[in-house]
């Protein structure tokens, strides 16, 4: 499902206009992007959590030089889905594979 099919099917269900709509949810995603660069976590109960996870500092190698290199801490975006959420995910997939 892309975003362009995320605004059709909440225009098709809501009656608001496509551009509205689509404005909504970029308004959103842009939201919750500037408060995850500010180190912000961002809770929506019953979806999930945006969570800004700190990876610590590492060794990694390339290969094809065969040197080792340092990769510095660093921070990354995650998602947890709601206890709910996940469930629903579990249960009506299986029941759509035996479908």
């Amino acid at each position: 499902m892309t975003k362009a099919d995320i605004v059709q099917e909440i225009s098709n269900k809501t009656g608001i206009d496509k551009n509205d709509v689509l404005a909504i949810v970029e308004g959103m995603m842009g939201t919750i992007k500037n408060a995850m660069e500010k180190g912000e976590n961002v809770y929506l109960r019953g979806f999930g959590s945006f969570i800004v996870k700190k990876r610590a500092e590492k060794l990694g190698r390339n290969i094809l030089a065969k040197t080792t290199v340092t990769i510095p801490a660093h921070y990354i975006p995650s998602f947890k889905p709601a206890k709910e959420f996940l469930e629903g995910v579990k249960e009506k997939v299986k029941v759509a594979e035996h479908a």
